[in-house]
């Protein structure tokens, strides 16, 4: 191969693994869900009973 074919495939990997790194945000909070009758207490990270 030459210097020119071996220069674009490696733009062209670095582009396409950059583009993919930056579509791959928003994950800082995650979210649990709990069964019916419970809701989350981020206190302790478990789902409580609701009651009354």
């Amino acid at each position: 191969m030459t210097i020119k074919t071996l220069l674009t495939t490696a733009a062209l990997t670095i582009a396409t693994a950059t583009a993919t790194f930056a579509a791959c945000g928003g994950h800082e909070q995650a979210s649990m869900t709990c069964a019916a009758g419970t809701v989350y207490d981020a206190d302790t990270n478990t789902c409580k009973v609701v009651s009354g």
